[in-house]
């Protein structure tokens, strides 16, 4: 579905993707992880075509976007679906507002249809009777829920993940992770989840990608990342500063 070939990108002459390489599989949840600061939001937006490479390329489902006029750009973005960090729901809209608001942006639809697909994706998050809420009346991790149920009003193919679970308890982390695979199972999506947390990261992945000072330095597996020789790649895993002892 998604694949990236010799992608550099460099803001003020700081380098912050370096021939970066990465395919992302049809129909699968592959996390990105890598340190605070190292380039995978700047990376998220290059899949979706908000921030255009200094060269390199970028294939959406067979269509390389960097070369496409707006037109055709805008196109391929109605094929995502967000979750940003922290949910960014409008708050001076209610939860039904909010979701309804891109099918009123992009959709011919009357306002019956719009209030039924309201209905129906808050239902399939569990929020099933908060239409009229505020999003300052619901916890965190219902504003994620129904910021959820926004990304997929649309139906899109490709569903993007900005550190779903931050700022969430354990038990509140482990529903939103099984959100993510419930929403993946059900509309078969490719997913791309951003995430530090190592447990949620192997709970909801098919594939790990790490990256390191702008470039994927592993792939693979949950299986094969739990075995990977690379130190790195262990050092975060665990937890550990390179070359602490690990006795």
């Amino acid at each position: 579905m998604i694949h990236l070939v010799n992608v550099n990108k460099s803001f003020r002459d700081q380098p912050v993707l370096r021939d970066l390489n990465l395919t992302i599989p049809t129909g699968q949840t592959t996390v990105i992880i890598g340190r605070s600061g190292g380039g995978k939001s700047v990376l998220l937006k290059h899949i979706m075509g908000l921030i255009r490479p200094d060269s390199g390329e970028i294939w959406i489902d067979g269509e390389e976007i960097n070369r496409l006029r707006e037109r055709d750009l805008y196109r391929i973005r109605k094929r995502f679906g967000m979750l940003f960090q922290e949910g960014a729901l409008f708050d001076s809209m209610t939860i039904g507002e909010n979701v309804a608001f891109p099918l009123r942006e992009h959709r011919q639809m009357t306002s019956k249809d719009i209030e039924n697909t309201v209905i129906e994706k808050l239902g399939l998050v569990g929020l099933s009777g908060v239409e009229n809420k505020m999003p300052s009346e619901l916890s965190g991790g219902m504003r994620k829920r129904a910021a959820l149920a926004r990304a997929i009003a649309l139906e899109p193919d490709i569903l993007l993940f900005d550190e779903p679970t931050t700022g969430l308890d354990p038990i509140m982390t482990a529903a939103i992770d099984h959100l993510v695979i419930e929403t993946q199972n059900r509309f078969q999506l490719t997913c791309v989840v951003i995430s530090h947390d190592i447990q949620s990261v192997f709970r909801i992945a098919h594939n790990i990608a790490m990256l390191y000072e702008g470039n994927i330095i592993e792939q693979g597996t949950p299986e094969a990342f739990s075995r990977s020789t690379n130190n790195i790649v262990q050092d975060f895993i665990l937890g550990r500063f390179p070359g602490q002892n690990t006795q």
